[in-house]
C-alpha cells in the first residue's frame, strides 16, 4: 500500500517531531515513522519497575527554554508544564571533609554568596563578572543555534558590534579551551571542577579546543534555569505529538524506514512492517550514519562511504544508572532543598575528569567514575509512588568497545555498582536507598535509542564537527547533495546534540519554502 503526503519525518526525537508540528501547523500533511514502539527517542519516559516514571535518555531540559519553540507551538495548551531545577546545580564538599558546598541558585546573588563561603570572595565576584559577560555571548550563541551554520548567519549571531572593534579577541574567546577560560577566571580548583563537569555534558572534555562555550552556558542558566518537564522528559515528546495530530499530522510508531527511494519527481520511504509513504520530501531526524544506509539507491556508493569515514561517532560517551530508591541522596550537613533539585556535580577536582577521558579514550575503566545525579521526584512526585523516589546517576566517559575484549553485558553491572558506590561516597546511605536499579551501558543506549557508538549527542561535538563542519561540510544546510528534497535534522546535524528543537524548526523553514502554498493539500477538500 501507498500512501501519498508533503512531507515524511523519519525519526520521533524531539527535534524530527518540533519540524513535524511546525509542518503540520503550517497545512502540510505530515506523517513521522519511528521504528521504535515508544516515541520521542532520547526524550521519552516509560514506567521500568511499578509505579515509577523512568526518562529513557534527557531528564534536564537545559536549551529548549531558551528558544521561543514551546511558545510558538504552544506547547502548554498540549499538555507540556516545566519546572524550573532551582538550585539548578550542587557542588558537594570532598568526601570526609566539613568544607561548604557550592549551590548555584537561579539567583545570581545566592550563588556569589554561596561561593564567597566555599571559595572566598574573589572568586565570587570573578564569578558574578563570568555571568555577565557570558550571558551575553552564551546569548549570540543560541541565537547562532537558531539559524543555518552558514559563515554569514553564525558570524552576526556571535559577534556584536562591539566585537568588531576587537574581532580577534572575541574569536580567541569561543575557540578557548574550557580549562583555559577557567584557569583565567577563578582560583578554586572546587569551582573550576563544577563547572568544567556542567560544561563537559556536552561531550568533550574542557581540556580540548573551543569548549570555553560550554561551559560560558552555565550563565544562561541564571536566566532561565534548567526544566523538568512535569512527567518525565517524554512529557516535550507528547506534547508535540499532540500539536502533530490536531493539525491533522499522523504518527507511525514500531515501523522505522528501510530505505529512501525515488518516486517520479518525489520520494518514496520504505517501512518495516508499515505502509510506504509517497512524499514531495523527507525528513530524516535520526542518526545521520542511519539515514546514510537508508539512501543506498540513490546516492553513489564512493559518496556515501566518503561522507561515513568522516563523520566520527567518537568512542562513547556514557553510561545511565537509573534507581527507584526509598530517599532523595543526602550530602552531610546540607539541606536538601539546596541538593536535590538540580544537577548535582559530583567531581571535586579536574584531573579526575582528564584522568576518565584518557581511560576511555584507550577503551578502559578505571575504579572511581565521575558522576552527575539528578533527583527530580524531589520536583515532581508523581514519578515514583508515595515514599519512593526516581534517582538518575549518569557518568561519563564510557567506550563503546571495551579494549580487554569484555561485552557491556559482563561489564555492566560492575561498572553500574562503581557508579552507586561512587555517588554513596559523596551522599552516604544512597546504596542502602536503592529498591530498583535499571542500567544503560553505552551498548544499551546504541541498541535501544539509536545511538551508534552510545553517543547521545550522535555525532562528536568537537571542533571540526560543530557548526558550518556538522555533520560534514557537504551536510552543512540540512540538505544532502544529490537527493534534492531529502533534508536532515536532530542532534547529528547544527547546533548538536541537546534537548533544543532548532534543528527541527530550521528545516521545518526550509521545507515549508521548498514546498510552499502552491503544494499543499487541502485535508478537507483531499476528504471527498
Amino acid at each position: 500500500m501507498s500512501t501519498g503526503h508533503d512531507v515524511v519525518v523519519i525519526g520521533s526525537g524531539h527535534n524530527g517531531l518540533v519540524c513535524a508540528a511546525y509542518l503540520a501547523a503550517a497545512g502540510l500533511d505530515v506523517h513521522v515513522v519511528e521504528k521504535d514502539t515508544v516515541i520521542g527517542g532520547a526524550t521519552s519516559t516509560v514506567e521500568r519497575y511499578p509505579g515509577h516514571l523512568t526518562d529513557r535518555g534527557s531528564s534536564a531540559h537545559l536549551m529548549i527554554r531558551h528558544t521561543s519553540v514551546p511558545e510558538e507551538l504552544d506547547l502548554a495548551s498540549h499538555g507540556l508544564h516545566y519546572v524550573d531545577c532551582d538550585p539548578w546545580g550542587f557542588a558537594p564538599a570532598p568526601p570526609g571533609t566539613d568544607e561548604p558546598p557550592i549551590v548555584f541558585h537561579r539567583d545570581l546573588d545566592a550563588t556569589c554568596a554561596s561561593i564567597a563561603e566555599a571559595c572566598g570572595t574573589a572568586d565570587a565576584q570573578a564569578y558574578r563578572a563570568f555571568v555577565r559577560r557570558w550571558e551575553v555571548l552564551a546569548g549570540r550563541m543560541m541565537k547562532g543555534f537558531a539559524v543555518r551554520p552558514s559563515a554569514a548567519g553564525l558570524g552576526s549571531a556571535f559577534l556584536g558590534v562591539e566585537d568588531f572593534r576587537d574581532p580577534f579577541g572575541t574569536v580567541q574567546t569561543f575557540l578557548s579551551s574550557g580549562d583555559a577560560l577557567l584557569d583565567a577566571t577563578f582560583t578554586s580548583e572546587r569551582l573550576k571542577a563544577a563547572l568544567s563537569w556542567f560544561g563537559a555534558q556536552s561531550g568533550p572534555p574542557m581540556s580540548h579546543p573551543a569548549t570555553a562555550p560550554m561551559i560560558g552556558f552555565a550563565a544562561l542558566m541564571h536566566t532561565i534555569p534548567p526544566g523538568r518537564a512535569i512527567g518525565g522528559s517524554g512529557a516535550l515528546a507528547d506534547a508535540l505529538a499532540s500539536v502533530i495530530r490536531t493539525h491533522g499530522g499522523a504518527i507511525t510508531a514500531g515501523a522505522g524506514a528501510t530505505a529512501i527511494r525515488r518516486s517520479g519527481r518525489g520520494w518514496r520511504v520504505e517501512t518495516e512492517g508499515g505502509p510506504t509513504l509517497s512524499c514531495s520530501a523527507v525528513v530524516s531526524a535520526c542518526h545521520v550514519h542511519t539515514t546514510l544506509g537508508l539512501l543506498t539507491d540513490v546516492l553513489p556508493t564512493s559518496t556515501l562511504d566518503a561522507w561515513r569515514r568522516r563523520i566520527r561517532p567518537g568512542f562513547g560517551l556514557g553510561m545511565v544508572v537509573r534507581l527507584g530508591t526509598t530517599d532523595l541522596p543526602r550530602y552531610p550537613g546540607v539541606p536538601v532543598e539546596s541538593s536535590a533539585h538540580g544537577l548535582q556535580f559530583l567531581v571535586t577536582d579536574r584531573r579526575h575528569l582528564d584522568r576518565r577521558h584518557g581511560v576511555a579514550a584507550a577503551g578502559g575503566l578505571d575504579a572511581d567514575p565521575a558522576v552527575l545525579a539528578m533527583s527530580f521526584s524531589s520536583l515532581d512526585p508523581s514519578l515514583a509512588p508515595e515514599g519512593r523516589h526516581e534517582l538518575t546517576l549518569w557518568s561519563q566517559w564510557h567506550p563503546r568497545h571495551l579494549a580487554d575484549g569484555r561485552s557491556w553485558a559482563a561489564a555492566g553491572p560492575d561498572e553500574a555498582d562503581r557508579i552507586i558506590a561512587a555517588a554513596d561516597r559523596f551522599a552516604p546511605g544512597l546504596a542502602d536507598s536503592v529498591v530498583h536499579r535499571h542500567v544503560q551501558t553505552p551498548e544499551d543506549l546504541e541498541r535501544e535509542l539509536g545511538l551508534i557508538g552510545g553517543n547521545v549527542m550522535h555525532v562528536e561535538m568537537s571542533l571540526d564537527q560543530m557548526l558550518p563542519m556538522r555533520p560534514h561540510p557537504d551536510l552543512r544546510g540540512y540538505a544532502v547533495p544529490g537527493a534534492d528534497g531529502v533534508f536532515l535534522a536532530g542532534a547529528s546535524t547544527h547546533p548538536g546534540g541537546g534537548v533544543i528543537g532548532t534543528s527541527g524548526r530550521t528545516v521545518a523553514r526550509l521545507v515549508g519554502r521548498r514546498l510552499g502554498t502552491s503544494t499543499r493539500r487541502r485535508r478537507g477538500a483531499r476528504a471527498e
